[in-house]
């Protein structure tokens, strides 16, 4: 567990204690604090930060390096028209209710949480009517409650001077790789599969977030989008993993109020429950990223979204949640199959074709039934107006045509034409492809809330020597700080060749603290909290035959080794091409 031969008298929850830490050593802090803050916003200092790019160049390790996907950057402001496409303008909004009292905004469905179950999809006056029936009042004052009323969480601005062009600060980061389909087609030689990802802002003005890290107003999206071809959602690589066992909460468990279970890919794919295998890879995918960030196995599961909760577009969708001491089971990534629900949007609206033409293996010989314009009926009889006339009628298909007569239009005018200026013919014509609307899987991870998971499955306290050790059990990869380098007392003697060793270590590109302040038993505990896996000290012993000693964050073992061997055996150590016990075996 967590904690380790702690005592309960400990009155914090897990919550308070991370936050507390994440705030003091420079991880997380308040926005605007000096300004008494404002609540759905949050800044990284200055090991946050680095934190968090770790996190985020890990992501593209595994979707840009290994997965082969494009990465784009779009803007944060959107035009109304995307929005519209997309379905934000229209569907994008959650229940507000306000109290009368004091003012305070509140989630109208979180008001009846633990007292009416399924409120999701229910209408703002149903509500209402629950709202009113249960006699619930203001969590804050107790005052009364006003109207349910639906709230557009679109940030919206206006692009330009004076009335300017209605814009939106994106919600998502998805649209701008949909908005962008034609040209990352013919980027990759009009050819599926192939995917594309975006790391960046995204806004949504929440209600009233009440959660820390995990509801904000800005926040970090990483997206793939990957587009395929619909007839063809297997996966070759997917034997690599189908043998790899999830802990999945199907929606027929979540139904029948059943535990998760542990299930094999292959054998989920095989029964239905997960719709192909692509989904089902990258579903495996985002559980190594997550487990490679140092989020607990044990703590992560993947729900499958039920249908009252299913979005109308997607084929499925899988959450992977993390259980998080206070919150329970949060969501972190969402993995779906959005179909052609996107690019068909944008085609209507934007009146752009966003389709792709698939080549058969052989061509194929089909009959088809033709409008064939006369021209020379057509020719002298509309003159300079025949181009558009044979154009019109070529858009027709036989359906369309009623009678022995058709009405067109050209430049505005509608005109009637007779039989005698086409003709419907049979022939057989040699099809060599079709245009198909590519469907789309989305995984889509909140970089935030992956954050805040890794703080908290990795904050581990245990008694040592009788005082609370808090240590970050962070993985290498992601550690903001690699090497604390410490100087056993602040001499000059032992400053200078503790020096010379933190400039080694950086030279080799590797992130390195130098601290001299205070005892060496706070030092360590200091670099601890932070997560930094390896501390080298140097000390009077090193004057004398040139070792320093090693210590390892987790097991606090030291070791001592040659000055001269540090940045190999930290090199391998931070890689994991060797572990700390095996490199120096000190289990022996």
């Amino acid at each position: 567990m967590v904690l380790s031969g702690l005592k309960s008298s400990v009155q914090t929850d897990l919550y308070d204690r991370v936050i507390e830490l994440a705030r003091r050593r420079g991880f997380l802090w308040n926005s605007f604090e000096i300004y008494g803050g404002a609540a759905g916003f949050y800044d990284y200092g200055p090991l946050g930060a680095i934190l968090k790019r770790s996190v985020e160049d890990l992501w593209r390790e595994f979707f840009i390096l290994r997965e082969g996907f494009s990465e784009i950057e779009s803007p944060t402001i959107g035009i109304e028209e995307v929005f519209r496409a997309s379905g934000h303008l229209s569907g994008f909004s959650d229940p507000i209710v306000e109290c009368i009292e004091c003012n305070e905004p509140f989630r109208a469905d979180h008001l009846l949480e633990g007292i009416v179950n399924d409120v999701d999809g229910m209408s703002a006056r149903e509500l209402e009517e629950l709202i009113r029936s249960h006699d619930i009042h203001c969590p804050e004052c107790s005052g009364d409650l006003g109207s349910v009323y639906d709230f557009n969480l679109m940030f919206e601005t206006t692009i330009g001077p004076g009335k300017g062009r209605k814009g939106y600060l994106r919600p998502e980061t998805a649209q701008g790789m949909f908005v962008d389909f034609p040209r990352l087609l013919r980027f990759h030689r009009e050819r599926l599969p192939f995917g594309a990802v975006q790391i960046g802002r995204s806004y949504r003005n929440e209600i009233s977030p009440r959660q820390g890290v995990l509801r904000l107003r800005e926040f970090t999206q990483a997206e793939a989008e990957i587009f395929i071809d619909p007839a063809d959602k297997s996966e070759p690589r997917f034997k690599d993993v189908a043998s790899n066992e999830l802990t999945l909460c199907p929606a027929s468990l979540q139904v029948a109020g059943e535990e998760a279970i542990q299930m094999r890919l292959g054998e989920a794919v095989a029964e239905g429950i997960i719709a192909h295998e692509s989904l089902a890879y990258y579903i495996n995918l985002t559980y190594e990223f997550l487990r490679e960030c140092g989020i607990d196995p044990e703590r992560l599961r993947f729900r499958q979204h039920r249908d009252d909760e299913m979005a109308h577009y997607a084929g499925d969708c899988w959450d992977a949640e993390a259980y998080l001491d206070r919150f329970g089971w949060a969501e972190l990534v969402g993995i779906a199959d959005r179909r052609d629900y996107d690019l068909q949007a944008h085609s209507r609206v934007s009146g752009m074709e966003l389709g792709v033409f698939k080549e058969y293996e052989k061509p194929k010989r089909i009959e088809v039934t033709r409008i064939k314009p006369l021209m020379n009926y057509i020719g002298p009889k509309f003159k300079n107006r025949a181009k558009h006339i044979v154009e019109a009628l070529e858009k027709l298909s036989p359906e369309d045509i009623d009678g022995e007569t058709v009405t067109i239009e050209v430049d505005g005018e509608e005109i009637s034409i007779g039989r005698e200026a086409f003709s419907i013919e049979k022939m057989v014509e040699e099809v060599r492809g079709e245009r198909i609307i590519p469907h789309v899987l989305e995984p889509s991870f909140g970089i935030d809330r992956i954050i805040y998971t890794i703080l908290e499955h990795s904050y581990h306290e245990e008694i040592v020597e009788g005082e609370v050790r808090r240590v970050l059990k962070l993985p290498e990869r992601i550690a903001p700080i690699k090497v604390a380098v410490l100087p056993l007392l602040t001499r000059d003697e032992l400053i200078r060749p503790a020096k010379k060793i933190e400039a080694r270590l950086k030279e080799r590109g590797i992130q390195t603290i130098y601290d001299d302040s205070g005892t060496i038993g706070r030092r360590y505990r200091r670099n601890d909290e932070i997560g930094t896996p390896y501390a080298i000290t140097i000390d009077y012993t090193t004057l004398e035959d040139e070792t320093v000693t090693i210590r390892d964050r987790t097991t606090m073992k030291q070791i001592r080794r040659p000055i001269k061997e540090i940045e190999n055996i930290v090199t391998r150590l931070l890689k994991r091409e060797e572990t700390f016990n095996t490199a120096f075996n000190t289990d022996a």
